[in-house]
């Protein structure tokens, strides 16, 4: 492969040249414009806006693009080599060496010179680059697209008369049909098969990738001696998978004419396409696939890939979504639209396996839901062990104008390869209307294709003509055979059609009437694939009908039942996890402190470094600081009280997560939960040392890239695999939570409501008018306040045995006023019987306010200690004033609620006033400011 790059590259450093050199062109005598082969290949020509510059076609150039300079350079080394084989590079060697070797046993192409084979190399480099602009992609034969002109054969110096020479091809090993058994052959025959691979109803782009390991597995796979043949068995699944998914929708649109469903009508073929990825996957070992997809064709997925039952999908279109029974703890929701829902199976495979199918709910939101499905993959790759990432793993499904559209696609693919948000690789499919709602593709983006943003990753891309149903079910194959074999990303793009509008009572007319003219017309994918079985003799007839009567009687059967159908609550819980509780149950209420030998010994181990550990100076002297607090009890800051919180949960089993951007030094200089040596630039992470043996990922603190919705979505999706996991995002500063307002407004806020699932993701927003200007001051707690769906006509229950405030709450939003308060939200968040998102305004100055410290008796569970009332030790919702005022005071004429920061400047100029330092603020003599966390439940 080495002498494959090295003359591609002596070629293109010619072709720059002679462009370069030579602003005058001529056409060639006798050069053949394009080479056609027997078979007709959709090609028309595309439509061009303004006229721009474009450089003089090589072929019309009076130069041969391997004379001169170049040429000389072959000569040079041909003459070197003859001289001393190891004078040259190994690859020239092995170059040389088969060319010279051919050309003396092989009289018949003794006429071939080595210009030649640099000018046929780079042929098949051209169909290999840019073959998949002549495939036939589009089912509608409306796409116009231009085709390469380095598919030109003249600009390879070649004619007519050419193409029944016959040329040595025995230094391509790589092409296994090109040269397998067959080193000599005609330049139509090459052709031919360049054609057949390159050019028929798939276009491959893996040329981008830097890897030549991955482009020759690739190429070995593309490049085969035979086209892709399935066997008579394997197309009668095919041909079943395909009625399924066709007769599935046929069948809805005749029972329920005027609902809306987003059918999968003119992409039907993604059905048998998914099945056959998943059969694979789980043959290369994958147990669990984690799904996100759109609303278009969600419920064929759900009913044909997924199963769930059919008579519960009639029956939602009956309205039967909520369970009949009402009973305690059957918690309904409010529900949400049929097309929106998730559910979870185990599926048996063609293979004989099983395999797990979870398929996320999602908003109306395209695309929003996909780093909530690779959040979700990694959690399970974490709790099951999966350190090799190749039994989980998650399959994203995107349309064509949002995958190039919406930026959280870049942002979620941009995670792939980060070590702490990987899964070694997730399988997109686009589903390729060539149409967005009603904008067509060159007014939606700017790129050839939707796809194109995929190749910042150097993920390969397969496009594949939807009405094909056997090349859609090859792509997906190796789709998922690259996937286990490099744990990277890829792309399959399904170009087919909508055969209705954006929905079934949309009219598309309006705005697409020559493509609707077409598609009224256009025979489904099950017609033609029918047809095709039955006219090579593959299927009979009564085959077919027989499949179909079969489809459409269980389908009726389904529908029957569908009206006796009752929904149970474990239908919506896809991960159910037991002994939580549904806020119709009340959850008991918990102590959150730790037992003080405990908070003794984790304290000494997060503040150790080792020994031969060169910490920073100012590092050096923080560590010091903190283990002094351990030791003395007294003055326990707020990073310190959240590493406690981190490490007691972790001594106690639970996984904790924190991810964002700069979370490992903070962004304001006070976390230090990773420290680097300064002379070795080693990392040491205290609190991966608190027990024996600890996993490495038990405690993961992540610097996370530049993004919020992402992030934000995968830290959301990681959280809702298992309840038992504290999982934080931080945000820079409290008012870029705004990137990933979708996140809060269609997931966090209304999540449980709608689909019934439970998070306890914890949001980290800093906040506080402390000298950053206006930007970076407010972490619009207003917003989140307004989001809360607390009633506000209802007073709560105060006993603590009753109460249920939180539980029937969507969100929890505090403003924390103590380190010790922090340390037990915190843990709060793991040591009750439900899980609620918890949504902090974190401090800025009360970092390293001298007055906002907690003596380590707050933390602990001891019977009498200064953190322990009637209560126990746990979250206070209310703190008295910490000045010494009696039970019944006199004289006290204002009582100020008040949290956060405003405690502490309050109490300061309470102090000057009683001091005499000043004389404005004497009518506030007679107040008491009560410290209060602010939040839903307050």
């Amino acid at each position: 492969m080495a002498w494959f790059r090295a003359a591609s590259g002596v070629a293109r450093l010619a072709l720059r040249r002679n462009l370069a050199r030579s602003p005058y062109h001529v056409a060639r005598a006798g050069a053949l414009p394009r080479f056609q082969p027997a078979r007709c290949f959709h090609s028309t020509q595309l439509r061009r806006a303004a006229p721009v510059p474009r450089p003089v076609p090589l072929s019309r150039l009076t130069d041969s693009f391997l004379d001169g300079t170049s040429s000389v350079y072959l000569e040079e080394l041909q003459r070197a080599w003859e001289a001393d084989p190891s004078s040259v590079d190994e690859s020239w060697d092995n170059f040389f060496r088969n060319f010279v070797g051919q050309a003396t046993t092989s009289p018949g192409i003794s006429g071939q010179t080595i210009h030649e084979s640099m000018r046929l190399l780079l042929l098949v480099r051209a169909y290999q680059v840019n073959g998949h602009m002549k495939a036939n992609l589009d089912p509608l034969g409306l796409e116009e697209r231009e085709i390469s002109d380095d598919l030109d054969l003249a600009l390879y110096g070649f004619t007519e008369a050419d193409l029944d020479r016959e040329f040595f091809l025995g230094v391509w090993r790589m092409s296994g049909f090109l040269s397998e058994n067959r080193p000599v052959q005609t330049l139509r025959s090459i052709l031919e098969r360049l054609e057949q691979a390159y050019c028929g109803t798939v276009g491959y782009e893996y040329m981008h990738i830097p890897n030549r390991d991955q482009c020759n597995w690739l190429r070995e796979r593309i490049e085969t001696v035979k086209p892709r043949e399935y066997s008579q068995e394997r197309r009668q699944v095919i041909l079943d998978r395909l009625a399924w998914s066709t007769l599935f929708e046929n069948f809805l649109a005749t029972k329920w004419k005027a609902a809306k469903r987003f059918g999968l009508e003119g992409g039907e073929t993604l059905i048998p396409g998914m099945k056959e990825m998943f059969d694979r996957a789980a043959d290369l070992g994958v147990e669990s696939i984690v799904i996100g997809m759109p609303h278009r064709g969600r419920l064929n997925v759900l009913g044909n890939v997924v199963r769930k039952p059919l008579r519960q999908i009639f029956s939602e279109f009956s309205g039967g979504t909520k369970p009949v029974e009402e009973g305690e703890g059957l918690y309904t929701g409010t529900g949400d639209v049929k097309y929106h829902l998730g559910t979870s199976y185990d599926r048996p495979t063609r293979g004989g396996k099983m395999i797990h199918l979870s398929l996320v709910a999602n908003p109306s939101h395209l695309e929003a839901v996909d780093p909530v499905v690779v959040g979700k993959a990694r959690a399970k790759q974490y709790y099951s062990n999966d350190i090799e990432r190749t039994r989980n793993m998650g399959v994203l499904i995107h349309g064509d104008g949002s995958f190039a559209g919406q930026g959280v696609v870049y942002e979620t693919l941009h995670l792939s390869a980060l070590p702490n948000y990987t899964t070694g690789g997730t399988i997109h499919i686009v589903v390729n209307n060539q149409v967005a709602f009603t904008t067509d593709p060159k007014y939606g983006r700017s790129s050839q294709y939707c796809t194109d943003v995929a190749k910042a990753l150097s993920a390969p891309i397969f496009h594949v003509n939807g009405d094909d149903v056997e090349a859609v079910v090859h792509v997906c194959e190796l789709a998922a055979e690259w996937r286990q074999t490099f744990h990277s990303d890829v792309v399959v793009d399904v170009v087919c059609y909508r055969r209705f509008g954006h929905n079934e009572i949309d009219e598309p007319s309006f705005t697409q009437p020559k493509m609707y003219r077409v598609i009224q017309d256009h025979p489904s994918a099950l017609e033609l694939y029918e047809n095709q079985l039955l006219e090579s003799g593959r299927v009979s007839k009564e085959d077919v009908d027989r499949m179909r009567n079969k489809v459409s009687t269980i389908l009726e059967e389904e529908f029957i039942n569908s009206k006796d159908y009752v929904p149970r609550k474990r239908d919506w819980l896809s991960a159910y996890w037991a002994g939580f509780k549904s806020p119709e149950q009340i959850s008991r209420i918990r102590n959150t402190g730790v037992k003080p030998e405990i908070l003794k010994r984790v304290g000494q181990a997060i503040t150790t470094l080792p020994e031969n550990f060169k910490p920073h100076r100012a590092i050096k002297r923080i560590f010091q600081q903190r283990a002094e607090m351990i030791e003395s009890e007294e003055g326990i800051d707020w990073a310190l009280a959240e590493a406690l919180a981190f490490a007691t949960l972790i001594v106690e089993g639970n996984h904790v997560r924190l991810s964002g951007q700069d979370v490992e030094r903070g962004t304001f200089s006070h976390r230090h939960a990773v420290v680097h040596d300064q002379e070795t630039g080693e990392m040491y992470c205290p609190l991966d040392h608190i027990i024996i043996n600890q996993d490495e990922e038990m405690f993961t603190v992540s610097n996370s890239s530049l993004s919020e919705f992402g992030v934000l979505g995968f830290e959301l999706g990681y959280s809702m695999e298992n309840p038992n996991s504290l999982v934080l995002w931080e945000a820079q500063f409290g008012d870029f939570a705004n990137g990933a307002q979708v996140m809060f407004d269609q997931f966090l806020s209304s999540g449980e409501a709608k689909w019934l699932r439970q998070t306890g993701l914890v949001v980290l927003l800093p906040h506080g008018y402390d000298g950053q200007g206006p930007e970076h001051s407010s972490g619009r707690v207003e917003r989140f306040l307004q989001m809360s769906d607390d009633n506000p006509y209802i007073i709560p229950e105060m006993d603590p045995t009753l109460r249920k405030q939180i539980q029937e709450c969507n969100w929890q939003v505090v403003n924390v006023t103590t380190p010790a308060n922090y340390f037990h939200v915190l843990r709060r968040q793991l040591h009750r019987d439900f899980r609620k998102p918890l949504i902090v305004m974190s401090p800025k100055n009360l970092l390293r306010h001298k007055d906002c410290k907690s003596h380590l008796s707050e933390f602990d569970d001891v019977l009498g200690h200064p953190g322990f009332d009637k209560q126990g030790t746990r979250f206070k919702r209310l703190i008295k004033d910490r000045n010494d005022h009696k039970e019944i005071e006199e004289g006290i004429d204002r009582l100020i609620l008040c949290s956060g920061k405003v405690y502490y400047e309050l109490d300061e100029a309470r102090r000057k006033i009683q001091n005499g330092t000043t004389s404005q603020f004497v009518e506030l003599n007679s107040f008491a400011p009560f410290l209060m966390t602010s939040s839903s439940e307050s």
